[in-house]
C-alpha cells in the first residue's frame, strides 16, 4: 500500500483554498454531500420509530451493548464468543448504514420505508446476536437479563442534539478538557448536530463544522504539579512513523480473531506480528520496529487521510473505501512515545501483555465520556481541541495527541469492556480505589499536511470521521529488564531512552 507525506506545495495549497472555499464559503458542496448515519448511542428505547417526513433523517440510533453493565464483567470462558458477537454487532450496524445512505432519497420521502427496509430487520439481527451473547455467558455464569431490550433501534433526525444533549459550540467548542488525564476530558457537545452536510470525499464526513482555526483557540492546557513524593522522570522509545507500511483494519483488543473487526484502517508502530489472530506467544515471538529491541509493544491508531481525490490502495477493500475511508494515507512526520510518571507517588512495573485503549472510537454517537484525544498544532500546543481538527497556519504542522490511562487494578492485563482494569488519575494526580500508578504513556503524532480542511481520521463508517473518535491502543510487550529500567528512570527523575 502506498505511503505518501504531503508537502505544502504551492499547488497543494492553491487546492486547498479551493476546497475550504467550497466548505466554508459556498455551501454548495456541503449541502448535496448529505449522507446518513449508523451507529451505536446510549439511547435505550422499547420499539423503533420514525419521525416526521419533513425531517431529514441523519443517523441511526442503537443502544450501546457493549458498554452495558451486564457485559462488564464476561466470564474468561465465554469472553472469546462475546466478543465474536460484539464485532458481528458493528457489522450489521456497519451494513445498515450502508442500506441507509444508499436509500436516504426514498426514506426522506417515505418515513415507513426505513422501519420496514433497515429498522426491522436490524432490530431481528441484533436480537439473535444478543440470545447468543446471553447463552455463552449463561454456560458459564449466570445469564444476563434485559440484553433482549437494547436490539432495537431508531432514526434520529437531522439537527438534533448529541447523546449528551450537546449542540455544536463552534470555534472554541469543547476545549476546556485540554491534555489533562480525565476521562470526561471536556468535549461540551460537539456533536455538530448528529452529522448533518457530512460532505467529504467518501460522503460522510467530515463536514466545515468539524475544523477550526487554531489560532482563534484560546490556550487552555494545565498540568498537576509534581509533589514531593511524585515520580518527575520519563522514558521514551522510538519505534519509528510505520516506514515499513503496516495496516489493517482489525482489532486485536476488541475484537480478537475477527478480521475487519475495526471497520477502518490502523497505523502500527512497534510489534509488527499484530493482526486479528495475534496471540501473547506471536507478539512475544514477533518482530518490533522500536530501536530497544526490548520493546516489541504495539501501539496503533486510526490512520489520518488526505481529501484530496487520490485513491490509496485500499480504495476496494474492507476497512477501506468499502467503508466511507477513502483518500491517501498520511505517513506521520514524526511519532513521540514516552512514558511519564505519576505527580503524586511512584510508579509500579506494567505487567506484561496490558493492553489500553484510550478514547472512544464510536464517541460521535456513544457520546463523549470516553473520549481523550487532543488536536493541536506545532507551535500552538498550549491549545488544545477535543472534538474539533484544528486548521494550522503555514509552517505549523498537525499534532495527535494521546495521553493513555495511569492507574491499573494491580490484577488483570485487560477487562471485558477494555477500560475497568486501567483508570485515569483524578484531577489532582491520584489513583482511586485501591488502584496502582503505573508509567503513562503519552503519545504525539506529527502530520506535515496542507493546511485547511482537507484531511481526517479513519473511522466506523457511521461516525462519519469526527475528530472526537480518535482512539489509540496499546498492548505492553517490553521485556522484564526494560520495563524495570522504565520505572527505575521515571521513579529516579531522569530522563532515559
Amino acid at each position: 500500500m502506498p505511503r505518501t507525506s504531503r508537502k505544502r506545495s504551492t499547488l497543494a495549497n492553491r487546492a486547498i483554498v479551493a476546497s475550504a472555499a467550497l466548505l466554508l464559503g459556498g455551501g454548495g458542496l456541503v449541502a448535496v454531500n448529505v449522507y446518513a448515519s449508523a451507529g451505536e448511542g446510549d439511547s435505550h428505547r422499547s420499539a423503533p420509530r420514525t419521525q416526521n417526513a419533513g425531517q431529514w433523517m441523519s443517523t441511526i440510533d442503537c443502544p450501546d451493548v457493549a458498554t452495558r453493565d451486564q457485559l462488564t464483567n464476561v466470564p474468561e470462558a465465554a469472553r472469546p464468543e462475546v466478543d465474536r458477537n460484539l464485532a458481528l454487532i458493528d457489522s450489521q450496524i456497519t451494513e445498515a448504514y450502508k442500506r441507509f445512505a444508499d436509500e436516504r432519497a426514498q426514506i426522506q420521502r417515505d418515513p415507513g420505508f426505513a422501519d420496514n427496509a433497515i429498522l426491522n430487520p436490524l432490530k431481528d439481527k441484533r436480537a439473535a446476536t444478543l440470545e447468543r451473547i446471553a447463552l455463552s455467558i449463561g454456560r458459564v455464569a449466570e445469564r444476563p437479563q434485559g440484553l433482549e431490550g437494547l436490539a432495537p433501534c431508531t432514526l434520529r433526525a437531522q439537527g438534533g442534539q448529541g447523546q449528551n444533549g450537546g449542540q455544536d459550540q463552534g470555534q472554541n467548542g469543547g476545549q476546556d478538557g485540554g491534555q489533562g488525564d480525565g476521562q470526561n476530558g471536556g468535549q461540551d457537545g460537539g456533536q455538530d448536530g448528529d452529522g448533518q452536510n457530512g460532505g467529504g470525499q467518501a460522503g460522510n464526513g467530515p463536514e466545515a463544522s468539524d475544523f477550526v482555526d487554531i489560532t482563534t483557540v484560546q490556550p487552555n492546557v494545565k498540568k498537576a504539579r509534581t509533589a514531593r513524593g511524585g515520580s518527575k522522570g520519563t522514558f521514551s522509545t522510538n519505534c519509528g512513523v510505520n516506514e515499513a507500511g503496516k495496516f489493517n483494519s482489525d482489532n486485536v483488543i476488541v475484537a480478537p480473531g475477527v478480521s475487519n473487526g475495526a471497520h477502518h484502517m490502523h497505523d502500527y508502530v512497534g510489534n509488527q506480528a499484530n493482526d486479528a489472530f495475534a496471540t501473547n506467544d506471536s507478539l512475544a515471538a514477533g518482530e518490533t520496529s522500536c530501536r530497544n529491541q526490548g520493546d516489541k509493544s504495539t501501539y496503533y491508531w486510526p490512520v489520518l487521510r488526505l481529501q484530496n481525490g487520490q485513491n490509496e490502495a485500499d480504495a476496494n477493500a474492507d476497512g477501506g473505501g468499502k467503508e466511507g475511508n477513502v483518500g491517501e494515507i498520511q505517513t506521520p512526520s514524526q511519532v513521540t512515545l514516552t512514558f511519564a510518571g505519576s505527580p503524586k507517588s511512584k510508579v509500579t512495573a506494567m505487567p506484561r501483555f496490558l493492553r489500553i485503549i484510550t478514547g472512544d472510537a464510536k464517541a460521535f454517537t456513544n457520546g463523549d465520556a470516553n473520549a481523550n484525544a487532543s488536536w493541536s498544532c506545532t507551535g500552538f500546543e498550549n491549545r488544545q481541541l477535543k472534538d474539533k481538527y484544528p486548521i494550522c497556519p503555514e509552517g505549523s504542522q498537525v499534532v495527535r495527541s494521546f495521553k493513555f490511562q495511569s492507574c491499573w487494578d494491580g490484577q488483570n492485563v485487560d477487562s471485558a469492556n477494555h477500560r475497568t482494569h486501567v483508570a485515569f488519575a483524578d484531577q489532582n494526580g491520584r489513583c482511586q480505589n485501591g488502584f496502582k500508578a503505573i508509567p503513562q504513556l503519552q503519545q504525539r503524532v506529527v502530520y506535515d499536511v496542507p493546511p485547511g480542511p482537507g484531511f481526517a481520521v479513519d473511522s466506523f463508517p457511521e461516525q462519519l470521521h469526527k475528530p472526537v473518535t480518535d482512539h489509540g491502543d496499546f498492548i505492553n510487550v517490553f521485556d522484564d529488564n526494560l520495563m524495570k529500567k522504565v520505572v527505575n528512570c521515571v521513579n529516579g527523575g531522569r530522563t532515559c531512552k
